[in-house]
């Protein structure tokens, strides 16, 4: 499970408040205590002088981040910008019906949606018999209490639409519990299976049941992710009695590693189904076998693809396989091949390598409907059943979420946003045609105000490294603005391709520059652009960012002294160590469950899992690739580092939320700059996938306020 994380509300701050401070005493940050451990790799001796925040039940640990906490809500709350902007933020927020997913099943449509004004997503169905009769089929809202909220981690229905299953966790802990619902009558059957955060299932044909992956490890142990297994649930069986069709070392002929999840994945009307080995890597083991022999325990599993095929995508149509390739082809192609008898080699090419980047496939009655990027901005095509390939155009330039389609009707649907466009869900008719279906609301947002812009930065290697910016019009570009720019860049995920300002736009009323870098390691233009920021070429992500905000002080778009920078999860490796390369550059970072401690991967639930990417540290190219992304680790005593704000929840299954803590001990102790330090802590949330549209206002506004005062904004020039 990656620590990506979607983000369009992180940021950065600093200190200016001095008067109002002095009317509400700030609480001191606490001295987090020194008990050093020494690591020896490879003959290098590393000290860590905060290990005893790995270790949960540590007596000082929940202490501190209280302690921690409370002295940045006395900095924080005391910021002059802070409730204006968190009015705004929560205008912008409330306006928007945000939509999560869609999906089609029988007659019909199933969406994953935030009304306008709701605190959560819930879940909706629509009969296309019965328009204007929308139903809540799952509110975690209502399981909510003063202290602790719920949240809809991941859903599927039956082929029929007669049944769905469904994860629910507790304060953004992503820890699911499976469900079952009847779709018609809305009782949930008594069925419950835990360990189900990544349970992906898949239904028969005829919906009489589902195969899902089912974890084994302990939570909060390294072992979480460890060894999951696949197994089948039939409906109304004892969820105890569901045989494990697939796991490591139970089919001789099947052998792969502990970090790898299996999943078996079927398609309507296909008598086979495919056995996924899936890791951090986009590269997929693929495996095929009727679903009949896979049901009584006894497949045969026939080899498809080895991760060295460069798989990405599998669809399932009858008895065709179409497969997405990057080998050879980093940009990707579309291999089809026999269900019955797969063979690479002698796969047809059904669609050729162009210069944009295979995404994702979706099947249709019509044919097969591919999503596409292009350095950034989404693209839509259909290969028909004849084989002819058609463009479909968007209406504007911005990001295909998703494309899901029903093989027994025409078109698909997606969720089609834009920086200044709302996010929607559209429709893609059979005669080419993109249209909004009206399920999501248009917000009362005037976004006439605002412009964006499209620019390139030279790296030191001569890579064009592209950003977007988002500001008000009019703005004098004159050195003096206040400019927030976000970066990611790993996992081959394009992370910051056109998406709903929303709450930034509240930082752009204030004169701001909201700014998105896509550098080397995300997937904007390929498997080379992953590569290129992988691994030992991990340097690269941070430099473009750093070449990003060069370029915007060359051309007096900003200054050293008004900018700021922001990432979440593994974009806290290009914040850490970007501020640590250059801490000249920049008067505030901002790092929202940030990964800034990794040679401790070892000591966390989302670590052993994820060496595909980052490297082992039993190896020694591996240690070496690592040490280089640990920003904790060079941190450098008397450096005069800009203001940092790091945030945390406490129930993150994917930073630990020592990482951020361990940073903010170190900085505090380090800096020499005399700007504050700060961590912000949430204790009924985690990474950010499962928290409340009120957790994410007051984040937004303590991280733009924060920016604001750091960065000399605020005057709405």
């Amino acid at each position: 499970m990656t620590k990506f994380v979607h983000l369009m509300y992180g940021a950065t701050l600093a200190l200016t408040a001095c008067a109002a401070l002095a009317q509400q005493p700030v609480p001191p940050a606490p001295v987090a205590k020194v008990q050093p451990v020494t690591d020896t790799y490879f003959g290098e001796a590393i000290v860590d002088r905060y290990r005893w925040m790995e270790n949960d039940k540590d007596p000082d640990w929940l202490p501190f981040l209280k302690q921690q906490n409370a002295h940045a809500r006395g900095v924080l709350d005391a910021l002059p910008k802070r409730d204006v902007l968190l009015k705004r933020i929560e205008q912008l927020s409330g306006d928007v019906a945000a939509p999560a997913r869609v999906q089609t099943a029988g007659q019909l449509t199933f969406y994953q949606q935030r009304p306008a004004g709701a605190n959560n997503f819930k879940l909706f169905v629509r009969d296309g018999r019965k328009p204007g009769k929308d139903r809540v089929l799952v509110d975690p809202t209502k399981l909510d209490t003063k202290s602790s909220h719920y949240s809809l981690d991941w859903w599927q229905p039956s082929p029929d639409g007669s049944k769905l299953v469904y994860g629910l966790s507790k304060d953004g802990s992503e820890d699911s519990v499976l469900q079952i619902m009847d779709v018609r009558s809305g009782a949930i059957l008594k069925e419950r299976i835990a360990d189900t955060q990544g349970a992906n299932p898949s239904w028969l044909d005829d919906s009489s049941g589902f195969f899902y992956n089912q974890m084994t490890g302990k939570v909060n142990t390294p072992e979480r992710y460890l060894d999951s297994r696949v197994r089948f649930h039939k409906l109304g069986a004892n969820p105890a009695k569901d045989p494990i069709l697939m796991q490591r070392d139970r089919d001789p002929a099947i052998k792969y590693e502990k970090i790898q999840a299996p999943y078996i994945a079927t398609a309507v009307r296909s008598k086979y189904a495919v056995l996924l080995l899936i890791d951090v890597r986009p590269e997929q083991r693929v495996y095929i076998a009727p679903v009949a022999d896979v049901l009584k325990g006894k497949a045969d599993w026939k080899k498809v693809a080895d991760f060295e095929d460069e798989v990405t995508g599998v669809e399932l149509h009858g008895d065709e396989l179409y497969l997405m390739s990057t080998k050879g082809h980093p940009r990707g192609r579309l291999l089809k091949t026999s269900a019955k008898a797969p063979s690479l080699a002698t796969a047809t090419e059904a669609v050729a390598e162009s210069q944009l980047v295979l995404e994702g496939t979706a099947r249709a009655q019509d044919g097969l409907y591919i999503r596409s990027m292009d350095g950034g901005n989404s693209r839509l095509q259909r290969l028909d059943n004849d084989g002819k390939l058609t463009d479909i155009a968007l209406p504007f330039d911005g990001t295909l979420r998703s494309i899901e389609a029903d093989a027994d009707a025409p078109g698909a649907l997606a969720i089609l946003s834009g920086w200044l466009e709302p996010a929607a869900i559209w429709r893609a008719s059979a005669d080419g045609k993109l249209t909004d279906t009206g399920i999501t609301p248009r917000p009362a947002i005037d976004t006439s105000a605002y412009t964006t812009e499209r620019r390139f930065a030279t790296a030191k290697d001569g890579t064009q490294i592209p950003y977007s910016l988002i500001y008000k019009k009019g703005l004098k570009m004159d050195g003096k603005n206040p400019a927030f720019i976000s970066a990611y860049g790993s996992y081959g995920a394009a992370a910051y391709t056109p998406a709903f300002a929303g709450r930034a736009l509240a930082l752009a009323d204030q004169g701001a520059i909201i700014g998105y870098a896509n550098v080397r390691g995300g997937g904007e233009f390929g498997r080379e652009w992953h590569r290129a920021g992988k691994l030992e070429n991990k340097p690269n992500t941070w430099r473009d960012l750093i070449a990003v905000c060069e370029d915007l002080v060359a051309k007096q778009y900003t200054a050293p002294a008004h900018l700021a920078i922001g990432g979440r999860s593994a974009g806290g490796i290009p914040m850490g160590r970007a501020m640590e390369e250059r801490p000249d550059l920049f008067a505030a970072v901002v790092s929202g469950v940030g990964w800034h401690n990794p040679l401790r991967y070892v000591a966390e639930q989302n670590g052993y899992a994820e060496e595909p990417e980052w490297g082992a540290i039993t190896d020694p190219a591996g240690f070496k690739a690592i040490k280089s992304i640990d920003s904790y680790q060079q941190v450098v005593d008397g450096t005069k580092y800009p203001a940092v704000l790091l945030t945390t929840g406490v129930t993150d299954p994917r930073v630990a939320p020592f990482h951020p803590a361990k940073m903010a001990a170190r900085l505090q102790t380090a800096t020499a700059s005399g700007k504050p330090v700060l961590l912000r802590v949430d204790f009924d949330a985690g990474h950010g996938m499962g928290s409340t549209r009120a957790q994410q206002d007051a984040e937004a506004a303590d991280t733009y306020a924060f920016i604001l005062s750091q960065t000399g904004g605020g005057d709405g020039r």
